[in-house]
């Protein structure tokens, strides 16, 4: 199967500049990152479990516990678990298989720098409806208890995900240095640490297996959700089956699966965001996707495994409420989005027409603000903690971070179209001010 075709129009001038910019604060940025986020993945199972005593533990413990950690072999040694390694490879493994086997259309990305469009495999709703199919199965048949190996093996999985992220970071950052890789504008910079962090070539491959779509939605996406069903397992083997388990944990879980189902079932929408169209593949990506995802977007319905929240029904449909009115916001600007970059304005929204010719949505949710599925996803992120009470703020962690994490993206989307279309992005800046929340920022 070929997986590009070539507009013979577009020009092929120098394909790999050099990158002359740096992003998160340049290498010694990427280096921190690197270490940084392995750090606090492994911190906020610590930070936030039984085995340390609560979430938090009891504060004036944690110097002598954390010292003592570090000089203590079994501590390291405890990180590892051959089982769950082994299990994760399975599981990887069987995402790959679920891609070869399973029917999916091929659809054409955006057209790169070399005049070519690259072919993706589209069949990520498939593979998880083939993997919930599996699991559940097996949860009816076998009983809750047989599911709740993910969250005794908590840390086993997330050294075994940091391993496989590792991997396929020196392997993509290797295999870029062939001939004829395409390389990210961003990630030609020269300086290892650097251009192995943010990523060096734009799409790597092995044949027509596309790794970075391939790791953007399937084996950490799906995971999360089977994630939070072996926290629920758990908490069912616990509470004596699943007719006693709390309602707190099946609002996370029907949220969190809803927003990933419906991520898988709009495949193809990924294919013209920046992480595809111009971010290359590296250690950020890598270990953003296989272990940052599902091991730490899961922190709610841990934290109920052994904090069980009962909400009552008037809870739950405030919490509800304020959900759904996150994923209609965010579904809503989407779809104006996709339709208009589609060539269909079905609302007749009214637009910027710069001077390239290109134009900007200036009316419906892209009227109220420059990056409005942000706010969106805001709010979602907000209802997920939600369910968990306030008895902790480690549970909203992830609303913290998701913050920080749509403030850069909207920077650097900015930065780029402030480059691309010059004194007519002021134009359009003054026609919408706000940048994520309306009225806000």
């Amino acid at each position: 199967m070929s997986t590009t075709t070539k507009d013979e129009s577009e020009p092929v001038a120098d394909l790999n500049p050099r990158s002359t910019t740096y992003e998160f604060l340049g290498p010694p940025g990427a280096f921190l990152i690197s270490f940084g986020v392995p750090f606090m993945t492994y911190l906020l199972y610590f930070g936030c479990s039984e085995e340390s005593g609560g979430c938090p533990p009891p504060l004036q413990s944690v110097p002598d516990r954390f010292v003592e950690a570090l000089s203590d072999k079994t501590f390291w040694a405890s990180l590892w678990d051959t089982e769950a390694s082994l299990i994760y490879m399975g599981w990887y493994a069987f995402c790959v298989v679920a891609w070869a086997v399973l029917p999916g259309d091929w659809v054409e990305g955006v057209t790169m720098r070399t005049g070519e469009k690259k072919k993706y495999k589209i069949n990520a709703f498939s593979t998880f409806l083939f993997a919930m199919g599996i699991s559940c199965g097996y949860i009816v048949r076998n009983g809750p208890e047989s599911f709740t190996f993910l969250y005794q093996k908590w840390i086993g999985f997330v050294t075994a995900s940091l391993v496989m992220s590792l991997v396929q970071a020196f392997y993509v950052y290797a295999s870029s240095y062939r001939t004829g890789a395409l390389l990210a504008l961003g990630g030609n910079s020269g300086n290892f640490i650097y251009d192995w962090y943010i990523g060096r070539e734009l799409n790597p491959s092995i044949g027509s297996f596309d790794i970075k779509s391939f790791n953007e939605l399937r084996p950490g996406l799906i995971l999360w959700v089977l994630v939070n069903m072996s926290m629920v397992c758990e908490q069912a083997a616990r509470r004596g089956g699943f007719a006693n388990v709390t309602d707190s944990i099946w609002v996370v879980l029907a949220f969190q699966t809803w927003y990933v189902a419906d991520a898988l079932y709009n495949e193809p929408a990924i294919l013209t965001t920046m992480d595809i169209t111009t971010d290359g593949f590296g250690f950020m990506l890598a270990v953003g996707d296989l272990t940052w995802v599902p091991f730490v977007y899961s922190l709610q319905a841990r934290y109920l495994v052994f904090k069980p929240v009962e909400l009552g029904p008037l809870r739950t449909a405030g919490i509800l409420a304020f959900n759904l009115l996150g994923y209609y916001i965010f579904r809503d600007a989407n779809g104006e989005k996709n339709d208009f970059r589609n060539g269909r304005n079905p609302k007749n929204l009214k637009y910027f027409t710069t001077s390239t010719g290109s134009k900007l949505l200036t009316s419906g949710w892209w009227g109220r603000s420059r990056h409005p599925n942000y706010f969106g996803d805001l709010l979602m992120a907000f209802a997920w903690s939600l369910p968990t009470g306030f008895d902790t703020p480690i549970t909203y962690f992830y609303v913290v971070y998701f913050a920080v994490l749509l403030i850069h993206r909207q920077r650097r989307d900015d930065e780029n179209c402030e480059k691309k279309y010059g004194k007519d992005w002021e134009t359009y800046k003054k026609l919408v001010p706000y940048r994520i929340i309306p009225y806000v920022y």
